[in-house]
C-alpha cells in the first residue's frame, strides 16, 4: 500500500498522537477538526457558527495540503456535543457543501476534545 502522511502548517497539528491526514492510494483519510486556529493555536468558541467556521477552514487547509479541495470529499463525520447545535452547524456547513454535498453522518457525544462543541472528520477522493 501506497501510505503517505499529510501535514500543513495552515491547519492545527496534531495534539496527539496521530497524523492531521493520510492519504492511502487516491484516498485521502482526514482526522477529526476542531477549532483551533492554526496561527495562534487558540480555540474560536465565542459562537457555534464561528466554532464550524473554524472547523471547516482547518479541513480546506487539510485538504489543500493534499491538493484537493472539498469538491473530493466523499463523507463526513459531524460530532456535537449537542443536537441542539445542529441547525448553526448545518446552515454554515452549507455554505461550504454548496452543490453535490457528500454522504455524512451526525451525531451528538457527550464530550470533545478540549470541551469543544463540534468536531468533524471527513474522506476524499482523487
Amino acid at each position: 500500500m501506497n501510505k503517505k502522511i499529510i501535514s500543513t502548517a495552515t491547519a492545527p497539528a496534531a495534539i496527539g498522537p496521530y497524523s492531521q491526514a493520510i492519504l492511502a492510494g487516491d484516498t485521502l483519510y482526514c482526522s477529526g477538526q476542531i477549532a483551533l486556529d492554526p496561527v495562534s493555536g487558540e480555540l474560536v468558541i465565542d459562537s457555534i457558527a464561528s466554532e464550524t467556521e473554524q472547523v471547516m477552514k482547518n479541513i480546506v487547509a487539510v485538504l489543500t495540503a493534499a491538493e484537493m479541495s472539498l469538491d473530493n470529499v466523499v463523507k463526513c463525520s459531524i460530532f456535537m456535543s449537542s443536537m441542539g447545535h445542529y441547525a448553526a452547524i448545518n446552515e454554515v456547513y452549507a455554505r461550504f457543501f454548496t452543490k453535490n454535498p457528500p454522504a455524512r453522518e451526525a451525531v451528538a457525544v457527550k464530550t470533545l476534545p478540549k470541551e469543544v462543541n463540534v468536531e468533524i472528520s471527513v474522506i476524499a477522493v482523487r
